[in-house]
C-alpha cells in the first residue's frame, strides 16, 4: 500500500512538472522575444491558431498531433516535448531528495527558474533578468519565512560574494582574451545559485559546469562548427545537480583528497 501511495505521489508530481514545464517554455521564449507571457494565449507561431485545451495537454497533445499544428501542419519543436518531460523528471527527483519539506518548495522554484533560463540561453543566447530577479526575490522571501532572518541574511551575503567573485573572474578573462569573456547573465546567475546552494558550492558549480561543457566544446571543434556555445545552460545544469544531490562541500573535499 505504501509503495502504491508513493508511486501515486511521484505520478502527480511528474504531471505537475510537465504542466509547469510547458509554461516555462512559453515564459522563456516570450521573455526572450520581449513579449507578454499572458497575452495572447497559447497559439501556433506560424498561423496564429489559438490552441484549444485539448491541443495544449503536456506530452499527450504533442504525441497525438505527431508534433504538428492541427491547423496548418507546422512542426512543433521537439524541444517542447523534451522540456515537459525533463521538468517532470526533475520535480520527481527533487521530491525524492527532499520529500515534502520547505527545501522541496525552494528546490522546485530553483529548478523551474533554471529550466526557463536554459531554454532562453540555448534558443536566444539570452538570460532574462526577470527570471533571475523574480525567482531570487521569491526564494529569499521563502527562506526568511521558513528559516528566519539570520538564515536569509547569510544567503544574501553568499549571493553577493558569488556575484562579486564571478564579476572579478570576468574582468580577468576580459583582460586576458582582450574581449568580453563572459555575459552579464552568467554573473547574475551566481547570485541565484548562492542563495540556494551557498557560496562555496556556487563556486564549485563553475568547475562542474566546465566539466559538463568540455565534451560539447570538443565536439564543436571537431565538427568545425563556429557557433558560440552559451555557458549559462551548463552553469544551470550543474547547479540543479548540486541542489538535487544535496552534496556538501566536505564531501567534495574528501572525494578530492582520497
Amino acid at each position: 500500500m505504501n509503495i502504491l501511495y508513493e508511486l501515486y505521489i511521484y505520478f502527480v508530481i511528474f504531471i505537475f512538472g510537465t504542466v509547469v514545464g510547458s509554461f516555462l517554455n512559453v515564459v522563456a521564449v516570450r521573455l526572450s522575444r520581449e513579449e507578454s507571457i499572458l497575452w495572447p494565449g497559447s497559439h501556433c507561431d506560424v498561423c496564429n491558431h489559438k490552441l484549444r485545451w485539448y491541443e495544449n495537454i503536456p506530452i499527450i497533445s504533442y504525441l497525438v498531433q505527431k508534433g504538428k499544428c492541427r491547423n496548418c501542419g507546422a512542426r512543433v519543436p521537439l524541444s517542447s516535448l523534451f522540456i515537459e518531460i525533463i521538468t517532470g523528471i526533475l520535480y520527481c527527483t527533487s521530491y525524492h531528495s527532499f520529500g515534502f519539506s520547505y527545501d522541496f518548495i525552494i528546490s522546485l522554484i530553483f529548478i523551474s527558474s533554471l529550466v526557463a533560463i536554459i531554454v532562453a540561453d540555448i534558443e536566444y543566447m539570452i538570460i532574462p533578468d526577470e527570471i533571475i530577479g523574480i525567482s531570487s526575490i521569491l526564494i529569499i522571501s521563502l527562506e526568511l519565512i521558513f528559516y528566519g532572518l539570520a538564515y536569509a541574511s547569510d544567503k544574501i551575503i553568499a549571493g553577493i560574494l558569488a556575484f562579486v567573485l564571478m564579476y572579478v573572474i570576468k574582468l580577468i578573462g576580459d583582460r586576458i582574451f582582450k574581449k568580453e569573456s563572459m555575459g552579464g547573465g552568467d554573473i547574475k546567475l551566481m547570485f541565484l545559485f548562492a542563495i540556494v546552494i551557498g557560496f562555496p558550492l556556487s563556486i564549485c558549480d563553475i568547475f562542474l559546469a566546465t566539466f559538463i561543457a568540455f565534451p560539447v566544446a570538443i565536439f564543436m571543434l571537431a565538427s568545425r562548427k563556429e557557433n558560440l556555445i552559451p555557458f549559462g545552460p551548463f552553469l544551470a545544469m550543474a547547479a540543479i545537480l548540486i541542489n538535487i544531490s544535496k552534496v556538501s562541500l566536505d564531501s567534495i573535499i574528501n572525494f578530492l583528497i582520497k
